[in-house]
């Protein structure tokens, strides 16, 4: 049997120059040379409710897997390797970075410690060369996809980070529904060397002109960020761009900077619901809550800048932000999600070990439930964790 590290070293040489139907087959290819019998190549869907397997070299006995209730799903949910009762079959997830992608099943007649730990750097490097590759084939976007996405959505998803980035600091992890029909809401989280980069933004509206808003407004906000500029550099930026451009819209916002080094947080609140803040398993009441700024739009910031807020936060602290579209989703009897409701689903998701990316998706999917999965709004949660490692040579 090959080393495998050879055997991965010729996969990401080989990976270069082939198409995304290509790819579970050169995965396979590998695979086979590691000594195992075959493997698949799964996905998530965009929505993150099924595993949907990707063109294959030999036929696929099963198309999809549902999240939630097949050990492909368990892998999936807890970023951990299954492996069937038998010995058979595992299932690896794959991870760029810290944002999940799918699963890779892999099958043998006996798939011992030392040949899951194969499997599982095949499952790695299969996600970087999915990641590498999704974002100019269209095969590898739309096996993600189970139906039609309008063009504001498709604008939308153009402008959006990954749905969760972190580092051994900090992580930060997204969701956004309805998924193939944002209207105004959008999120952006970004790292430099000792800081996260947050933003939500809800423009008024559920339309392309929506979309549009807030597709200006990361830019912008971008733009003066990554040209050195501060918090109250950024509001006035994507005032102006509002003002100049979109002349009917205002736009609701959260912008953030957390030290990763020190914990101090920083905020603008610009009529936006204020974040909340996760200590201990508890919600610290109105701790976050301050006096908001003007919304964005129609030159509210141009004459003067934003009132900017700051805190100091404690290892293993969390920030949750939300859109009102969570909190005002009522479900067909006329109850109010509420803030309450959207804290504690979190609180519970993550006490019994979930990590942040599927908290996310518990609660979305509960959010969902909740209003008959019928949304009247844009619904946008980020969830930040700091959990600081340690520093220094």
């Amino acid at each position: 049997m090959e080393s495998h590290e050879k055997v991965l070293s010729d996969l990401i040489a080989e990976a270069h120059t082939v198409t995304g139907r290509e790819l579970a087959g050169l995965v396979f290819r590998a695979g086979r040379r590691m000594g195992l019998d075959g493997t698949r190549m799964y996905v998530a869907d965009l929505q993150q409710t099924s595993l949907v397997a990707l063109p294959q070299p030999v036929p696929v006995e099963t198309q999809t897997r549902d999240i939630d209730g097949s050990l492909a799903g368990l892998a999936y949910r807890t970023e951990r390797t299954q492996r069937s009762r038998d010995g058979h079959t595992a299932w690896a997830p794959m991870i760029d970075g810290i944002e999940r992608l799918g699963v890779l099943k892999a099958t043998a007649r006996d798939l011992g410690e030392d040949l899951t730990r194969r499997c599982e750097a095949l499952a790695d490097v299969a996600a970087l060369l999915l990641a590498s590759k999704s974002s100019h084939n269209d095969l590898l976007i739309e096996a993600g996809r189970r139906r039609k996405m309008t063009v504001q959505g498709e604008l939308m998803w153009a402008f959006l980070p990954p749905r969760t980035i972190g580092t051994a600091d900090v992580t930060s992890s997204a969701v956004l529904e309805p998924a193939y029909d944002i209207g105004g809401d959008a999120f952006d989280h970004s790292l430099t060397e000792d800081a996260l980069h947050l933003t939500l933004l809800d423009s008024m509206g559920h339309d392309l002109a929506s979309g549009g808003a807030s597709a200006a407004g990361l830019a912008a906000c971008r733009a003066a960020r990554r040209s050195g500029g501060t918090l109250s550099d950024i509001v006035p930026a994507i005032d102006t761009i509002l003002d100049q451009w979109f002349t009917d819209r205002l736009m609701t916002a959260v912008i953030a900077d957390l030290n990763v080094l020190d914990g101090t947080f920083t905020w603008v609140n610009c009529a936006h619901p204020p974040p909340l803040l996760i200590r201990d398993g508890q919600v610290l009441p109105r701790t976050l809550e301050r006096e908001p700024d003007l919304p964005l739009g129609w030159a509210f910031h141009a004459a003067s800048p934003p009132t900017v807020h700051q805190t100091r936060l404690q290892p293993g602290d969390r920030i949750l932000f939300y859109s009102d579209g969570v909190t005002e989703a009522r479900s067909t009897q006329g109850d109010l999600f509420g803030e309450e409701r959207l804290a504690d689903t979190v609180i519970r998701a993550m006490a019994a070990g979930d990590p942040a990316p599927e908290a996310l998706r518990r609660l979305l999917k509960e959010l969902l439930n909740h209003q008959a999965h019928r949304l009247r709004d844009d619904a946008t949660i980020v969830l930040t964790e700091w959990h600081p490692g340690p520093h220094g040579p």
